[in-house]
C-alpha cells in the first residue's frame, strides 16, 4: 500500500498532535526506583542470610538499609528484602498498588531504624526513597492486571519452594556454630519445622539458633501472608467478549468483513474488545503475561481505525501493558505504525487461493492430483456444506470427533482460530468432511476427517482447523482442501485463505541457488525449529496449492519487547501452557460439549 489510507489524513494529523502534546511517558524514575528496590532487597537478603556478609566491608551499608533492625536483623532483613524484590517489578511497570506498598514499607523501615538502632543514616535512606516515590507519584498510575485466585496457588508453590531453598542456605550458613554433623535430611526437616515456627533437629551453639529460627519463621510467615492476601483479594477477571460486544462486532463484520481474512476470528469469546468513539471500528485483544496482544487488523470502517487504535493504546497505558499486534496485514501495519509510532516486522505470509484460478491439471499439481485420486479409489467421499445445513446429531458427532482427534493436550490457536464449531451464530461457517462407507463402524460413524472454515466477507472463507482420524489414510487434509475449492463456486465462494506460513520468504529464498551464507544459516535454523513448531511443513503444505502469498506483520513498541511478545504469543497460541493433561481435566465417560477454548490451525502430519 502506498500513500494515505483514504479519509484518514485528518485523523492522522490529530493523532500526531496528541502524541506531541502528551510527550513520551518518562521511564527514568520508575526504572530508578525499581533498581533501588532491587538493590536494597538483594543486600537485605544477603545481610540476613550470610553472617560473614554482615561483618564484611559492605556491613556499613547493609546495616543501615531498611530491614536491618537490631536483634531481629536477620528475620526483618529477609522479609523486607523479599518484599522489596517483589515490589520492584510492579514499580518498574508503574503499578499503583506496588507504589502504595512501597510507600507503607519505607516509613515503617524508617521508624524501626530510629526506634531500634537510632540510625539517622538508615532513616535518611528510607526517607529519600519515600520522597522520590511521593514526588513522582503521578508516574505510578497503572491499574491491576487480570488476575484470579489461581495466583495464590502459584505464589504458594513458588514462594514456598524458594523459602525452602533459601532456608537450606540459612541452616547451612553457620558451619562453625552447628552441633554435630547433621545430614541433608535433618537440615531439610529443620527448615520445614522452622517455616511453621517450631524447633528442628539441628542444634547451634550460642544465639545462632535464635537467628536461624527467626529467619525461617519470617520466611514461613511471608509465604503464608502473601498467599492469604492473594487468595482473598478481589478478582480482576480477564476481559471477555460479552453478548453485546459480539453483536456489535458481527454488525461490523457484515459491513466490512471482506477486508481481512482474519476478521471473523475476532469473535473468539476469550478476547476483550475496545471500540472507537464512533463505534464504527474495534480492536480485539487478549492480555498474556503483561502483553496486550491484538490479532489481525482492526474490525470495521478503515476511516474509524485510528479511534479504535487510540483506545487500545490508552487501555495499554492505563494498565502498563506492552502493546503488540500479531498477524496484521500490510495496510493494517501501516496504520498501526503511523498512528502509534510503533514498529512493524514481517512475520510470514498467508496462503490465499483464488477459486477461479485453481485447477488440478498441470505438472505443478501432479502430486496433489495423484494423492486425491488414490484416496478416492480407496473408497473415501467428501461433503462440503454450511454449518446451518447440518443436522443436530451429525453436528454433535463432528464436534466430538474434532475434540478427540486433536493432536495435543491443549488446543492451540489465537490469532487464526475461532475456538468453536457449530455455534448458532456461526451458521455461515463451512464444514468439509471425509467419509468411508465400508469402514468398520466407530463412535463417529463413517466420519474420517474434518476441515472447518470461517466466513471471510460474503465471497470468501478462511481455514480454521484441520482434524482427522489417525487411522485414516494419509492425505485427508489435501483431499478436503481440494473438495472445498471445487465446491466453492456453487457456494458463492471466490477466495479461500489457508494456513499462515511463518517466515515463508526466508524459507523460499534460502533454498534457491545464490542464497548467501546468512540467509542459508537463517533457513537452517528455521528448519531445525520446525521439529517443534511446524514452520517448514506448513510452508510446504500451503505451497502445494499454488496460492498467492499475502504478508503478515507483527507490530511492537521496541526491539527489547520482542522476546516478551514472542513468549506471550506462544502462550496465547497454546505452545506454552501450564494446564493439566487432558485425562485429568475431564472424565472420558461424560459427554463433551463443543469446546469454547482455543483451537489449532495447523497441518496434522500424515
Amino acid at each position: 500500500m502506498s500513500g494515505e489510507v483514504p479519509g484518514s489524513q485528518e485523523r492522522h494529523g490529530d493523532s500526531r498532535f496528541r502524541r506531541l502534546t502528551r510527550g513520551p511517558r518518562p521511564e527514568a524514575v520508575p526504572a530508578l526506583v525499581a533498581r533501588a528496590c532491587t538493590l536494597v532487597g538483594v543486600l537485605n537478603v544477603a545481610a540476613g542470610v550470610f553472617p560473614r556478609f554482615r561483618h564484611s566491608r559492605v556491613h556499613a551499608i547493609a546495616e543501615v538499609l531498611p530491614g536491618a533492625l537490631g536483634p531481629f536483623a536477620a528475620a526483618l532483613a529477609l522479609s523486607s528484602g523479599i518484599l522489596l524484590l517483589l515490589l520492584a517489578h510492579g514499580l518498574r511497570r508503574h503499578k499503583r498498588r506496588a507504589w502504595r506498598a512501597a510507600v507503607v514499607l519505607l516509613p515503617a523501615g524508617a521508624v524501626a531504624q530510629f526506634a531500634y538502632r537510632h540510625s539517622v543514616i538508615g532513616v535518611l535512606i528510607s526517607v529519600a526513597l519515600l520522597a522520590l516515590l511521593l514526588r513522582h507519584r503521578s508516574e505510578f498510575t497503572a491499574l491491576p492486571d487480570p488476575r484470579s485466585r489461581w495466583r495464590a496457588l502459584a505464589n504458594f508453590i513458588l514462594l514456598g519452594t524458594g523459602s525452602i531453598l533459601l532456608g537450606l542456605v540459612i541452616v547451612s550458613a553457620h558451619p562453625g556454630k552447628v552441633v554435630g554433623d547433621p545430614g541433608i535430611t535433618e537440615r531439610l526437616q529443620h527448615v520445614l519445622y522452622g517455616l511453621f515456627g517450631h524447633e528442628g533437629p539441628v542444634a547451634y551453639s550460642g544465639n545462632t539458633s535464635w537467628t536461624v529460627g527467626f529467619s525461617l519463621g519470617a520466611l514461613g510467615m511471608l509465604t503464608a501472608l502473601t498467599t492469604i492476601y492473594l487468595a482473598f483479594r478481589p478478582e480482576h477477571p480477564a476481559a471477555r467478549l460479552t453478548e453485546d460486544d459480539e453483536t456489535r462486532l458481527r454488525a461490523l463484520l457484515d459491513k466490512h468483513g471482506g477486508r481481512d481474512s482474519l476478521g471473523h476470528f475476532a469473535l473468539r469469546r476469550d478476547k476483550g474488545v475496545v471500540f472507537s468513539p464512533s463505534g464504527k471500528a474495534a480492536v480485539t485483544y487478549r492480555v498474556v503475561s503483561g502483553v496486550m496482544l491484538a490479532s489481525g487488523d482492526p474490525i470495521g470502517d478503515v476511516e474509524a481505525w485510528p479511534g479504535a487504535i487510540e483506545r487500545f493504546m490508552d487501555e495499554a497505558k492505563a494498565h502498563s501493558w506492552t502493546p503488540a499486534v500479531m498477524g496484521c496485514s500490510e495496510t493494517g501495519g501501516e496504520v498501526w505504525t503511523r498512528e502509534t509510532g510503533l514498529d512493524a516486522l514481517e512475520l510470514g505470509d498467508e496462503a490465499v487461493v483464488d477459486v477461479a484460478d485453481f485447477s488440478l491439471s498441470g505438472r505443478a499439481m501432479r502430486n496433489v492430483r495423484q494423492m486425491v485420486k488414490r484416496i478416492e479409489r480407496n473408497g473415501y467421499e467428501t461433503r462440503v456444506r454450511r454449518i446451518r445445513d447440518l443436522g443436530e446429531r451429525e453436528l454433535a458427532r463432528i464436534q466430538q470427533a474434532a475434540e478427540d482427534w486433536r493432536g495435543t493436550d491443549t488446543e492451540r490457536g489465537f490469532s487464526m482460530a475461532l475456538g468453536r464449531i457449530g455455534d448458532p451464530g456461526d451458521g455461515d461457517c463451512l464444514i468439509a468432511t471425509a467419509h468411508k462407507a465400508d469402514a468398520e463402524p466407530g463412535p463417529y460413524g463413517d466420519l474420517k476427517a474434518v476441515l472447518h472454515f470461517v466466513p471471510w466477507g460474503r465471497d470468501g472463507v478462511s481455514l480454521d482447523l484441520m482434524r482427522r482420524d489417525r487411522a485414516a489414510d494419509p492425505g485427508m487434509n489435501e483431499l478436503l482442501i481440494v473438495a472445498a475449492l471445487q465446491a466453492a463456486p456453487k457456494l458463492g465462494i471466490a477466495r479461500v485463505s489457508l494456513n499462515f506460513a511463518m517466515f515463508r520468504a526466508a524459507l523460499a529464498r534460502g533454498e534457491k541457488i545464490g542464497a548467501g551464507p546468512v540467509l542459508r544459516a537463517w533457513r537452517g535454523l528455521l528448519v531445525f525449529l520446525s521439529r517443534w513448531f511446524q514452520i517448514e511443513s506448513l510452508y510446504k503444505f500451503n505451497a502445494k496449492f499454488r496460492p498467492r502469498w499475502e504478508p503478515r506483520f507483527v507490530v511492537y513498541r521496541s526491539s527489547k519487547d520482542l522476546p516478551r511478545i514472542g513468549f506471550a504469543a506462544m502462550q496465547a497460541e497454546g505452545f506454552v501452557t501450564l494446564s493439566l493433561p487432558r485425562f485429568l481435566r475431564r472424565s472420558a465417560a461424560q459427554p463433551r460439549p463443543c469446546p469454547h477454548g482455543t483451537t489449532e490451525r495447523e497441518v496434522q502430519a500424515a
